[in-house]
C-alpha cells in the first residue's frame, strides 16, 4: 500500500511539475505568434520569410516544454 501512495504522490508531483514547465512556452509561443501577425501586418511581402521564422522559433519553445516533461520523470 505504501508503494502505492508514493507512485500515485510522485505521478501527481509529476503533473504539476509539467504544467509548471509548460507556462514558459506557452506564453513565449503566444507572443511569437502575435509579433509575427503585428510584422506581416506591417510589411505584408515579408509573410512568407516571417512565417519560416517563426515556426522555427515555435518548434524551439516547444522543445523546452518537452524537456520539461523528461524532466519530470527523470528526477522524480
Amino acid at each position: 500500500m505504501n508503494l502505492l501512495a508514493e507512485t500515485i504522490i510522485n505521478g501527481n508531483l509529476n503533473a504539476i511539475g509539467y504544467g509548471l514547465a509548460a507556462i514558459g512556452p506557452g506564453i513565449g509561443v503566444g507572443i511569437l505568434v502575435g509579433k509575427t501577425q503585428e510584422s506581416i501586418a506591417r510589411q505584408p511581402e515579408l509573410r512568407g520569410s516571417l512565417m519560416g521564422t517563426m515556426f522555427i522559433g515555435a518548434g524551439l519553445a516547444e522543445a523546452l516544454a518537452l524537456l520539461g516533461l523528461v524532466a519530470g520523470f527523470l528526477f522524480s
